[in-house]
């Protein structure tokens, strides 16, 4: 049952807030998303830049917290919606003398969002993360995302998941990551009986009539597991032999997972130059004598190094265009972008026809930031390494625009 008697708002408590993105999305959406608490916390470093420019956003709060997620989760209050971005790390389990561990430096993050979970049973949760997230990891494929589902069936929520590419979907950069949306079991028992899980994933389920699609990819075949109780004897089992090929598209019902690969309707998108500055750009953005250094980087190679051990490998790399193209979406941007790197986007400015980095401003506007979003005054590296960590803002909005109806479906 809801616990907040007034219906006209979502609670939203938003985790690894970064600059705001997910806040930013959904109140794009709707007003009804009522952020009422957020944390944001950059480990190792003495400033944290990410947090102060939120605050500088949505203005200081005592729910508005820059601490480890571990200090933080047994205060967080009530909510309705959870989301957060959170790292891809190791999630394997492992026994202890009286007690399950985590065995992964940084993978007790999930945990932390289980305890979370666990304690305040939001009605929704929608969590960002990397595609890779999926595949993880290498000598156990799929354990880590198994986790994550199972965690989900043993707390009684059912979800979907979807890899989307943003420029599939309109968006200026070609950023593929994979969103998961949960929900409880007793608000959708209605519609599970009336559909089956491939009508979840293809018609009527939370991303099918968003992130339309244009048919299921026949040469992958489908996954069909159980995690259910009587699969495993206990969590630590779970870690220690599951395994699956998980595909782009998923569902969880009741315990039993169909995973399909879909191809995405693709809409006609937007494209890098309708980003760029029109106005005269400072000069410290062109490059000059790191020209040849960047062709290099962005070339094909095939070049003989050797191993610590003395071994001779062929290292091979395919090219990059260079300079980028400003007639398609940009590449997906990354938290390296503007140093002397392979990733940075180089591009013909568009006054001088001389090569250029993109800017800080750019850089928000292929991720769907308002302008100057992070001009708040961190250091201008860390506005491009802001903008590698955030997500897609106008997927959010989309998704925020699904959820509401469904908040507003479930109260009536």
């Amino acid at each position: 049952m809801i616990e907040d008697k007034n219906k006209s708002k979502i609670r939203v408590l938003e985790l690894f807030a970064g600059v705001g993105g997910f806040r930013l999305g959904l109140e794009k959406a709707s007003p009804i998303f009522d952020t009422i608490y957020s944390n944001q916390w950059e480990p190792g470093q003495n400033k944290q830049w990410a947090y102060e420019c939120y605050v500088s956003h949505f203005g200081k709060s005592q729910n508005y917290t820059n601490q480890d997620i571990n200090v933080i989760k047994h205060d967080v209050p009530h909510h309705d919606l959870l989301v957060g971005g959170f790292p891809c790390q190791d999630y394997s389990v492992a026994r202890g003398n009286n007690a399950q561990g985590i065995k992964g430096k940084k993978g007790v993050l999930w945990w932390d969002i289980k305890d979370i979970i666990v304690a305040k049973k939001p009605s929704f949760i929608l969590l960002e993360n990397v595609d890779r997230l999926i595949r993880s990891p290498f000598k156990q494929k799929g354990r880590d995302f198994g986790i994550i589902l199972k965690t989900f069936y043993d707390e009684g929520y059912n979800a979907e998941w979807r890899i989307i590419n943003a420029a599939d979907y309109g968006s200026v950069q070609k950023r593929r990551r994979i969103f998961i949306f949960a929900y409880k079991n007793l608000y959708y028992k209605e519609i599970f009986n009336k559909s089956t899980m491939n009508d979840l994933l293809k018609i009527n389920g939370f991303f099918a009539d968003i992130f339309p699609i244009k048919e299921i990819n026949s040469k992958k075949v489908e996954t069909i597991i159980s995690i259910k109780d009587d699969k495993y004897k206990d969590l630590v089992e779970f870690s220690d032999i599951f395994t699956s090929q998980f595909h782009n598209s998923g569902v969880l019902v009741n315990g039993d997972i169909l995973s399909l690969e879909l191809i995405p309707n693709t809409i006609q998108g937007r494209v890098l130059k309708e980003v760029i500055e029109n106005n005269e750009i400072d000069k410290k953005y062109f490059i000059t004598e790191s020209i040849e250094k960047f062709k290099y980087l962005k070339s094909n190679k095939n070049v003989r190094r050797m191993n610590p051990n003395g071994d001779l490998y062929l290292y091979t790399e395919g090219s990059m265009p260079f300079p980028d193209s400003m007639n398609k979406p940009a590449r997906t941007l990354l938290t390296s972008e503007s140093s002397l790197n392979r990733s940075t986007h180089i591009i013909e400015d568009l006054k001088t026809k001389k090569y250029r980095l993109l800017t800080p401003l750019e850089c928000e506007r292929i991720n769907g930031f308002n302008d100057y979003w992070t001009d708040t005054g961190m250091p201008e590296k860390f506005r491009y390494f802001c903008m590698g960590n955030a997500l897609v803002v106008p997927l959010v909005t989309k998704m925020g625009v699904k959820i509401e109806k469904l908040w507003r479906n479930l109260n009536d």
